[in-house]
């Protein structure tokens, strides 16, 4: 198996894994609603989107 059919098994597992959690990290939102990472921090930054920063760092999102 190449190496390029081994990365795209793995993202494809990645993906799968992704669709089962409740709750996504920021970079798992911005693939998953398609909005960019400088989007998302603007939208973040207004409070227009829920988010949550637990210890004040890292954004998280309610996949609801």
């Amino acid at each position: 198996m190449s190496k390029l059919e081994l990365e795209d098994r793995l993202l494809r597992i990645e993906q799968m894994l992704g669709a089962t959690k409740e709750v996504l990290t920021f970079d798992e939102a911005c693939l998953y609603s398609g909005i960019s990472r400088s989007y998302m921090y603007k939208l973040t930054s207004k409070e227009l989107i829920p988010h949550s920063k637990p210890r004040g760092k890292f954004i998280y999102f309610e996949r609801s």
